[in-house]
Formats: structure tokens, sequence, C-alpha cells
């Protein structure tokens, strides 16, 4: 316990031994004590300036001391992370995106913020945080992205004051969009190559199946990976989904589709469509089959993810309006379709030409055929 001292800052003593700096004031009716620092880092004069402002400001109606246990009681970012899990990540996001918030949260966001106290981190700590990120733009992004919704969460849990959300004006950087698509000759090797595997007996049948489903019906992988025979209607030639990134959908499936699952078959006992190597299991992860047949292949710039690419750069070629290719996607958002809409510039300047075609021939006087 220190020796008690006058307001000016004067030197006491711990029991430790140790000497250090106090301020001693009254706010309103109650007697305060705050440390000013160490007699081993302080001068007396600085000591004696740091107790001066304390004591105006307790005259002016602040309270350093309560202003400083308030501070020590906030919460940290780790913490608030917690928070963030158990009553938004947990019962409001896909398992598959609180996954990579997850991820992001332990790897990155706390090893930089996690000790800060909430009310401490400025503009200029997320800042510093996204530039170190810098040659991983994506990453860099996503980190971005979870700490706006926590700390917009701290300000509704009145953890913050509201509009002071530290991500503000903080401006991503530029992604480049990766669109890969596979060709008509592309396809055909990719098929030889599920021939070959077929044919081998080596490959899991329903990692071939899982493939081939990719590939006709457009859908995620999680869709397809997770699908159970009761999804399945074979009568009205479609997949219903009770749950998938953007929530229930219809997936209608094409004749080709149909045989592929009719020729799957279901696995007594087991409720997948997609089944694994274990009794009533699924097949867990399609990448290391995947990896094998664009090796063979010869395609090993292609992810699973490019095959539903591939799926609306067909439909768009094939003259399908991005109204409908969003609903065989599944998109919510028009803009996430926009992204396909360069595609039909082909298809757009073959109309034009058929129509120009039809003009020129009136204006050389030759008869427009009637329709």
């Amino acid at each position: 316990m220190s020796q008690r001292t006058d307001c000016s800052g004067r030197r006491g003593v711990l029991l430790s031994g140790r000497k250090g700096y106090i301020v001693q004031y009254r706010a309103g009716r109650c007697s305060r004590r705050m440390s000013l620092g160490p007699s081993t880092v302080l001068t007396c004069e600085q000591a004696r300036t740091r107790a001066i402002t304390i004591i105006a400001a307790a005259k002016g109606g602040d309270d350093p001391a309560a202003r400083r246990d308030a501070d020590r009681r906030t919460a940290t970012v780790k913490e608030l992370a917690d928070r963030f899990d158990k009553e938004h990540v947990s019962l409001r996001i896909k398992e598959s995106t609180a996954k990579g918030y997850r991820r992001l949260l332990q790897l990155t966001i706390l090893p930089a913020l996690g000790r800060h106290r909430v009310t401490e981190v400025t503009r200029a700590d997320i800042a510093k945080l996204h530039h170190d990120l810098r040659h991983i733009p994506y990453e860099a992004n996503r980190c971005l992205e979870v700490i706006s919704k926590m700390f917009s969460l701290a300000e509704m849990w009145g953890l913050r004051p509201d509009g002071s959300n530290p991500r503000k004006h903080i401006k991503k950087y530029a992604e480049e969009k990766r669109e890969r698509f596979l060709s008509p000759a592309e396809l055909k090797r990719v098929g030889e190559i599920l021939r070959e595997m077929e044919s081998e007996g080596i490959e899991l049948p329903s990692a071939i199946a899982a493939t081939r489903l990719l590939i006709l019906t457009g859908c995620r992988l999680s869709e397809i990976m997770t699908l159970q025979w009761e999804h399945v209607d074979f009568p009205g030639k479609a997949l219903r989904l009770p749950d998938s990134k953007t929530g229930a959908k219809v997936v209608h499936l094409g004749q080709p589709a149909i045989d592929v699952l009719e020729k799957i078959g279901q696995v007594e006992t087991n409720p997948w469509v997609i089944v694994g190597t274990l009794p009533g299991a699924r097949l867990t992860d399609l990448q290391p089959f995947w990896q094998r047949v664009r090796a063979r292949a010869g395609l090993n710039d292609v992810r699973i993810h490019d095959l539903r690419h591939t799926f609306a750069s067909t439909a768009v070629a094939s003259g399908q309006g991005l109204p409908m290719i969003g609903k065989l996607l599944g998109h919510t958002q028009v803009q996430t379709t926009a992204r396909y809409a360069h595609l039909a510039s082909a298809t757009v300047k073959t109309a034009a030409s058929d129509v120009s075609a039809e003009i020129a021939a009136s204006l050389n006087g030759q008869a427009l055929p009637l329709i």
C-alpha cells in the first residue's frame, strides 16, 4: 500500500519497496487516488504536470479514476470475438462460411487485435492489419468484412459508440475475378478420363458420379456432396434442396443428370447419394480425386468450381438469357449472374449478323422471309 501524499504528485512507497508517484483528488463526495507512474520512469516535474491535469479534469466534472476502472472492465477484442461467434456466427451463418470466419479470426485478426480493448481499437489499427496482408488481397478483404460485422455488433451491444466502426473508410484491395471455363474439347477430354477411370475400377464410383453431376447440373460442390436421396425428385426431374448457400432451392435436371442418378442407385441404409467408404457415410472430400482427373487431362489450372462456371458459359453460348441462367444456378442477386454478361457477346453478334443480313436483303430488293 502506498503512503498518503498531497495532490502535487509526490512519491509513495509500496510494501514491495518500489517507489512511484500518485495523485489524490476529490470527485463529488468521494476521494480518489491514481498512480502516475514509477519514480524510475517519471521525473518529479513530469509527475506534477500529470497530477495537475488530472485534478483539473476532476474539477471540470470528469473522474479519471472511474474512467480508468471502466476501461479495465471493457471487453477485449478476444471477448468480443467469442460473443460474435456464439450470438451471430453460430446462429446466422452457414457452416462453411462460419468455418472461414473462425479461421480468419484465429489465424489473423485475434493475433493482431485480440488483447486490445474494444473501445481502444482505431481505424489505424485496422488499416495496418489490412496493409500487412496486401500480398494476399482476397484474404485481406475477407478480414475487413469480418471485422466490419463484428464491430457493428459491438455498437449494437453497447460496447462502442454508434457510428464508431473502425473499419469505415478503409478501401478494399482490387481482386482479380478468376473465371475459367472448359472448352468443348476440354470437356471431351474430361469425359474420356472419367470413362477410363470407370473401366479401371480403381477410383470410387461415387467420386466419378459426383464429378459428372457437377458438370451436368451447375451445382455447388457442397450441394452435390451433401445430397440425400430424399431430395431427389425423379418424377419432377429436380433436386429439392432444403438448404444451400442461398437457402432452400430447386435444381431442375436434364435427362443426362437423371441418367447419372439412376445409374448410381441407392445403397441400403445409406441416405447419401455420394457415398463414402464407411457404411452409412458420405464422401466428404472430392478434391484429391479431382486433382487426379485434371492431372491426367492436362488441365492443372481447372478448379472444381470452374465446372459450375462452365455450366453457365455453356448456357450463355446456347442463347439462354441472364435471368434464366440465374435461375439455373440458383442466384438470388442479379449482379452475381451479371459476371457472365460478357460471354453473351458472341451470341449477340450472331443475332446482329442475322438481323442485318435480312435488312440488307430487303435493301437489295430481295423479299424478306415471312415469319
